[in-house]
């Protein structure tokens, strides 16, 4: 959340750069806290909702400033993207163990996030692919719930691997690196990120 509050600040002094390496940040994480949350049994309604506000802040309000708020277009769409975050949180439960209704938010930020450094920036592009990750998200496909650090051992490797270049890489290549993982849990839910979902037990 807080990751998210300074994406947030730099969108609005024009640092679009910084603020879309603070949705990355955050997109990396929430996987982590959520892996030391579900390990230390940490559980509570006040945490539960503190949860919800910190993605609706990070990967829906920041996300969205990542459009820019310059022209009526690119406005008028990252309200859309921060509606269609609002009503996915809200709304999409499938009931279903290990399972999403609907694109998970982060994805659909690291996308966003990925292609404003990769395109520094562009309004055009960003603008369709925010209107592609709305499509995603609002659609009532199913995804693979993803406990990365509590799956085979390739999975942490990705993870590991984005967190190494976070740190070690050109800035390029780590968003290049996380855009080519969050498509292919996009494009290829079930194919390479579902089967551990399938295989551990439920109680």
């Amino acid at each position: 959340m807080i990751l998210g509050l300074f994406s947030i600040f730099c969108s609005f002094c024009k640092k679009c750069s910084c603020a879309s390496w603070m949705v990355l940040v955050s997109f990396l994480l929430d996987m982590a806290i959520g892996s030391a949350t579900r390990h230390l049994n940490i559980c509570s309604r006040s945490g539960t909702e503190l949860n919800d506000f910190a993605v609706f802040t990070t990967f829906g309000l920041a996300s969205a400033l990542l459009l820019g708020v310059d022209g009526p277009l690119n406005g008028f769409l990252a309200i859309i993207y921060v509606l269609a975050i609002s009503f996915r949180l809200c709304f999409y439960s499938t009931g279903i163990p290990f399972t999403y209704k609907g694109l998970p938010c982060p994805y659909a930020s690291c996308v966003l996030a990925s292609t404003s450094l990769l395109t520094k920036g562009n309004t055009f592009i960003l603008s369709c692919m925010a209107s592609l990750m709305i499509l995603f998200m609002m659609d009532q496909s199913y995804y693979p719930h993803d406990e990365i650090l509590e799956s085979e051992s390739w999975k942490k490797m990705v993870y590991l691997g984005g967190v190494i270049m976070l740190f070690l890489c050109p800035f390029s290549l780590t968003a290049f690196y996380c855009l080519a993982w969050s498509l292919s849990y996009i494009f290829f839910p079930d194919a390479l990120w579902g089967k551990a979902a399938c295989l551990r037990p439920w109680y």
